[in-house]
C-alpha cells in the first residue's frame, strides 16, 4: 500500500538556486524497520488531502477505462483477545465525530432510499452504512466510511471532472459494481460510489455479489493453488516458531490475560491491537497487568518481517499467480472490449478484502508496495493514443502512485521507450501467456494440475 519511491525528487532538484551536491553514503545501512510508523501508514487515518498520480497523461491520450480494486476501510476487529473488553468503538456515523467528511451527512440520507437498487443475492438484505453504537465484529466504521468517501471524491475530480470518463447522463451499462458478500466491502462501495458519482440514481446501480475472496468466480478450482497457499503457511509458522521475542511477548501477554499462550496466539491479537491503535484507545489491561505498546512494536515487527521473508521465498508468488488469473482475465478481456469500441463497464469497481489486493500486488510483479492498508485502492487506466488511435495503453496506480514500470511485464519496455505508459498487449500477453511460464504450463488449467518437479 506505501511504496518506495523508484525515482525519488533529488533534494538538489528541489530549487535551482541551491544544486548542493551531496555523496550518497554507499554503505549505510538500510533503514531499520519502525513498527510503529509502519502501522499508522496501515491505519490510514484520514488527515491531509492527499496527493495522487491518477490520471497523468500527455495531453493527447484519451482515457477510456478505469477499473478500480479497493481494500475496505477501517474496520473493527475480527478476533477478540479472550478475557478483555473489547475495544471500545462506536460504529454510529456521526458528521460532528471526527474523522468526518463533508458529504457524511448526505451519504447516510442517500443510503437510506437505496432500496431500489439490484442486489446480487445475499447483497440485498445487508446494511448499507455503519449503525450500531458498539461496534459489531468486523463491522466498518466512520473512519473507514470516511477513507472511502475521500478516495471517492479523489477519483471523481481527476475522472469526472477532469476527464469526463462519464457524462452526466451515464448509464447502468457503463459500470461494473462487485462486492464480496461482507457488510464492510459492499459499504466501502457505496461510499465510494457516493462521492464518485454524488447523489446517483440508484435504479442505475447493479451490485453483484462474489463469494470468494480471490474473485475467481467460475475458475475456482484450481488444486496447486492451494499446494502453494499450504506450503506459503507453513512458512509463516516456521518463521514464527523461529522468533524467540515473539514467543516471550506471547508467553507474557497470555499470563497477563490469564489463558495459556496457545489461544492467546489463536486469538490473533495483532489484529485486534491494530484497533486500538489505530483508534488512539488505550490497550487492554486486567488485574494482572496491561497489554502495552512493547507488545504491540514486537509483534508489529514480526508481521513486517514475515511480509519481508514472503518476498523472498516465492512460495507466495506461485499462490499469487494462481489465485488471481482469473480476476486479472476478466479485467483484461474487459479492457480489450474496450479497446475494440465498446461502451460498456468503463467504470469498474471490485470491493474486496487485503487477501485480495495482496496476491494481485504480488502476481503482478509489484515487491515494492507495502502491505495493503485499510482503503487501499489499486487502479488500472486504459488510454487511446489521440495520434494513433488504435494504440492502447495502461497505467496500473497503488494509492495514487504510479507502479506501471515496477511491473514485471513492463519493466524492461520502460527503459526502452519514452512513452510512460505500458501498451496493452504486454498487460494481454502477460495474463493469458506468461503467467504461466514459471509452471511450465501454457494455460491456467494446466498449471492449476501440473505437480512442480
Amino acid at each position: 500500500v506505501h511504496l518506495i519511491p523508484v525515482n525519488p525528487i533529488r533534494e538538489d532538484a528541489l530549487s535551482p538556486k541551491s544544486r548542493k551536491r551531496i555523496m550518497p553514503d554507499l554503505l549505510t545501512e538500510p533503514p531499520a524497520i519502525d513498527p510503529v510508523y509502519e502501522a499508522h501508514v496501515y491505519c490510514n487515518i484520514p488527515t491531509i488531502a492527499e496527493r495522487s498520480m491518477e490520471g497523468h497523461a500527455p495531453h493527447y491520450f484519451k482515457l477510456v477505462s478505469v477499473q478500480v480494486v479497493i481494500r475496505h476501510g477501517d474496520r473493527y476487529p475480527l478476533y477478540a483477545i479472550p478475557k478483555t473488553k473489547r475495544p471500545d468503538i462506536d460504529c454510529m456515523l456521526l458528521p460532528s465525530r471526527k474523522p468526518s467528511h463533508p458529504q457524511l451527512e448526505a451519504f447516510i440520507k442517500h443510503m437510506s432510499k437505496g432500496s431500489a437498487a439490484q442486489m446480487d443475492g445475499s447483497l440485498s438484505s445487508l446494511p448499507r452504512y455503519p449503525s450500531h453504537s458498539l461496534c459489531e465484529m468486523g463491522e466498518l466504521t466512520q473512519t473507514g466510511v470516511v477513507q472511502h468517501l475521500r478516495n471517492g471524491q479523489l477519483l471523481r475530480e481527476i475522472y469526472i471532472n477532469k476527464h469526463k470518463l462519464l457524462l452526466s447522463d451515464w448509464t447502468a451499462k457503463q459500470l461494473y459494481l462487485e462486492t464480496t458478500g461482507k457488510s464492510r466491502t459492499l459499504q466501502s462501495a457505496l461510499a465510494l460510489l457516493y462521492t464518485f458519482l454524488p447523489d446517483f440514481d440508484w435504479k442505475k446501480i447493479n451490485m453483484r455479489h462474489q463469494w470468494s475472496t480471490i474473485f475467481c468466480s467460475g475458475s475456482c478450482d484450481c488444486p496447486m493453488r492451494n499446494h502453494y497457499l499450504e506450503e506459503e503457511q507453513r512458512r509463516q509458522y516456521s518463521l514464527r516458531v523461529k522468533n524467540n521475542d515473539l514467543e516471550k511477548i506471547y508467553v507474557d501477554m497470555a499470563k497477563i490475560v490469564g489463558i495459556p499462550t496457545r489461544q492467546l496466539r489463536a486469538s490473533n491479537p495483532i489484529d485486534s491491537l491494530l484497533c486500538y491503535f489505530c483508534h488512539n484507545v488505550s490497550f487492554p489491561c486486567t488485574k494482572t497487568g496491561c497489554i502495552g505498546m512493547e507488545h504491540f512494536k514486537v509483534i508489529k515487527r514480526h508481521q513486517l518481517e514475515d511480509e519481508r521473508e514472503r518476498q523472498e521465498k516465492k512460495l507466495y508468488f506461485l499462490y499469487a499467480l494462481l489465485a488471481t488469473h482469473p480476476l486479472l482475465n476478466q479485467t483484461v478481456n474487459r479492457l480489450q472490449r474496450i479497446a475494440e469500441g465498446k461502451k460498456e463497464e468503463v467504470f469498474v469497481l471490485y470491493s474486496a478484502h487485503d487477501v485480495t489486493l495482496s496476491p494481485v500486488l504480488s502476481a503482478l510483479g509489484i515487491t515494492e508496495a507495502r502491505f495493503p492498508r485499510f482503503a487501499a485502492r489499486l487502479v488500472f487506466e486504459l488510454w487511446q493514443d489521440g495520434k494513433r488511435p488504435k494504440e492502447h495503453f495502461i497505467r496500473i496506480l497503488y494509492n495514487g502512485a504510479d507502479v506501471t514500470f515496477q511491473t514485471s511485464f513492463c519493466k524492461d519496455y520502460y527503459k526502452r521507450s519514452s512513452k510512460p505508459m505500458c501498451p496493452l498487449e504486454k498487460f494481454v500477453n502477460f495474463v493469458k501467456r506468461d503467467m504461466f511460464l514459471v509452471f511450465n504450463s501454457t494455460s491456467y488449467y494446466d498449471a492449476c494440475r501440473r505437480r512442480p518437479l
